[in-house]
Parts: structure tokens; sequence; C-alpha cells
């Protein structure tokens, strides 16, 4: 992302191409999957959906043992493996790809943070009220880039490529924040035993990186041992996927040619993409609407996130990248109105399934279940009608020039 103008043509011959296709139809099924939990959850079916959620799954090994309902097995553990494809990604691209060249991280820096900052502070400001609310304070401030990439497939090959590379950029930054966010507030009661084995476990990953061990077995197994010390630990699990991916090599030394983080992101990628995230929009997407109406979008934390998703994310992600560009700070994307830029503001705030796993972190066993997921689907339902709607009438008839 050296610079903007060069990207349509740099993108054909960079796996980030790859990454874009995938992610794309990756969000369609996502949508598949949340509107076939809904129509469960409200249908004489929905017992049977929550018997489903509620499958109890154990791990035993000796004195350790791991007992949870499916639902939490998907968000605890299938998670922290969709975590490490993002510490993946996040690392390749800081090494060799669009943040390599770190004067290019401005633009998308930028509007990821106050696509971060706004959101957070309208939803503070609705619930201040509210003590009990505040803990949903992260909510909005999440992008589903699959979903968000989804939409802007949708809008068809009219839509620069560069606004697709731009968009990517904003929401791994975005996924970087919510990891730290994650890490810092996200946390229960500290165990230091676990945390003491979780580090032991941290120093043998560097100790494998290290001495350039580029097999995954080693590092598979460690994994395995860091996710559960950090479980038992208070700090979310998932956080265990970013460090192992941060171990991973990137280059290898006996083949200079191959590369084992690579490797390893291209094979993990689809079942991420199409059987991970699509698991998680199915089990957390099923709303019962039963004794829903007009006053349930008052609800503060309903209408915080709402605000926070649809108007937060526009105004902070648009706004400090129109001010960038026109103060000369940062290069229009190539072949981009302001109109598609805002069109990918509005994208943004498509928090989906980031957005939901952050409200189970935030309101784990409440009252505040269904106020959440409303606000969420509907949040995210209003900012993709948005984007989709700018992005299809603002992009000219014939597919962008590369």
């Amino acid at each position: 992302m050296v610079a903007y103008a060069d990207q349509d043509k740099r993108v054909l011959r960079n796996p980030l191409n790859d990454f874009l296709s995938k992610e794309a139809v990756a969000g369609l099924i996502l949508v598949a999957c949340a509107a076939v939990a809904l129509l469960l959850a409200n249908s004489a079916y929905g017992i049977h959906y929550e018997r489903f959620l509620a499958i109890p799954g154990s791990v035993i090994l000796g004195p350790l043992e791991i007992t949870k309902p499916l639902l939490l097995w998907v968000n605890d553990l299938w998670m922290a493996v969709f975590f490490f494809l993002i510490g993946l990604e996040v690392k390749r691209e800081f090494l060799e790809g669009a943040f390599a060249d770190r004067s290019a991280l401005a633009l998308p820096v930028v509007a990821a943070l106050g696509g971060m900052i706004v959101p957070c502070l309208i939803y503070a400001f609705i619930n201040r009220a509210d003590p009990a609310g505040m803990p949903g304070v992260a909510i909005p401030a999440a992008t589903d880039i699959a979903f968000a990439l989804g939409i802007i497939a949708l809008a068809g090959n009219r839509v620069p490529t560069s606004l697709k590379i731009l968009l990517t950029a904003i929401a791994i930054i975005d996924d970087l924040g919510i990891i730290i966010v994650i890490a810092v507030f996200y946390t229960s009661d500290l165990s230091t035993v676990s945390l003491a084995l979780a580090a032991v476990a941290v120093l043998a990953l560097i100790v494998l990186n290290r001495m350039g061990v580029e097999q995954l077995i080693p590092y598979a197994l460690i994994a395995a041992i860091l996710w559960a010390c950090v479980l038992k630990s208070g700090v979310h699990a998932t956080l265990a996927g970013v460090v192992t991916a941060f171990a991973i090599p990137m280059t290898s030394r006996k083949s200079p040619d191959r590369s084992p983080l690579k490797d390893l992101e291209h094979v993990l990628h689809p079942w991420v993409a199409y059987l991970i995230l699509p698991m998680f929009a199915f089990v957390n997407a099923g709303v019962a609407f039963g004794g829903v109406g007009l006053e349930s979008f008052r609800e503060p934390v309903t209408l915080g996130i709402v605000l926070g998703l649809f108007l937060g994310k526009q105004l902070g992600i648009f706004l400090p990248m129109a001010a960038m560009i026109r103060f000369g700070f940062a290069p229009m994307p190539a072949a981009t109105r302001w109109v598609q830029l805002y069109g990918l503001a509005a994208c943004c705030g498509i928090g989906f399934t980031m957005s939901l796993f952050l409200g189970g972190l935030a309101f784990e066993m409440s009252s505040f279940d269904a106020p959440v997921r409303l606000g969420v689907l509907t949040g995210s339902l209003l900012s993709a009608m948005l984007g989709l709607v700018l992005l299809r009438s603002s992009s000219p008839r014939e597919p962008v020039a590369t």
C-alpha cells in the first residue's frame, strides 16, 4: 500500500487478491447462516435450536477438565483459530504486505482508530446513566471484514480494488485493536499459576521460532497447552491464537522461496472463512423476537450499539480520512470517489461476528443477551444497506480499469 494509485495493479500479483475473493464469498455465507439461525430461533424449532447450542462437550486429561456447551466451544476454541489466522495475516502484512511501508499506514490507522473511538463514545454517552450497560462499550467498535467485503462484492466489479484493499487494512487494524481491548478489559479473576504456565508456553514458542523449527506439529502441541492455560487464567482463550501466530516463521531457512506462515495461512483460510465463521454466526445470531417491539430499540444497550455501528463508524472513519486526504497527508485511493469512500465507512459499521463476540464477553450469561444481539444485527443491517446503496449508485456501470 505504498501508493494507492499503484494498488490496483499490484494486487493482481498479491496474495491479498485471493484473500479478498474468499472473504467476499464468506461474507455471503455468513448472511445465510445468520438468516437460518434467526428463522430457527423464531419458529417452532426454536427449542431444538437452543438444545443444539447447549450440547455439552468435555476434554479430560488427568486433573485437567474442560467442560463447555457447544456455544462456548465455538466461541472459545473455534474463535481462537480465527484469531490465529488474524495473527498470521497481521504478521504477514507488517513484514512484507500492505503495512511493510510504515508511511502507508497513516490513512487506515487514523480511520481504524476513529472507527473504534467514536462508536465507543456514542455508546458510552447513551448508557451514561446505566452502569450495568457500560461493559458493552467496545461492542460497536468492531468491524466484520468478511461480511463487509461480502457486501462490497454485491456491488460488483465496479468498486475499485484500491477501496477493497483500504477496507481490508482498516479491518485488520481494527481486529488488532479489538485484540488489545480483549486482553486489557475483558478478563476475569486472574490465576497466577495458569498465567505462569502460559508464559512458559509462550517462551517455548519463541524458542521454536528462534531455532528455525518449521514443522507445525510442535507449534500445535504448545498452542494447545497455551490455549488451556490462558482459558484457565481468566484471560480470554482466543488470545492464545494470536500469540501462537506471531511465533510461526515467516521464511524458511532451508528453502528461501517457501514461507511456513503463508503456507499455513493458505491452508487455514478456507476453513475459517467457510466453516468457523459461519458456525459462529449460526450459534450466535439466533435472536428470538418474541416480545420485541419499537420500545426494545430504546433500550440503552441496544440503542448504543445501533447508533455506534451505524453513525459512529461512518463519522469516525470518514471524517478523519477526508481530513487526511484534503490536507495532503494521504492520497485518495485510486479510481475512488468521495461517495464511495463514505460507502466504505458505512460498510465498516457491519460489526456482526466480532460485535457479537465482544457482546458475549461483556455480558456473559446476563439479561443483556437479547438487546446485544438485536443491536448488533440492526446496526449491521442498516450499515450494510447504506453501504451497498452508496457503492452501487456512485460506481460507474463499466468495470473499473486496473
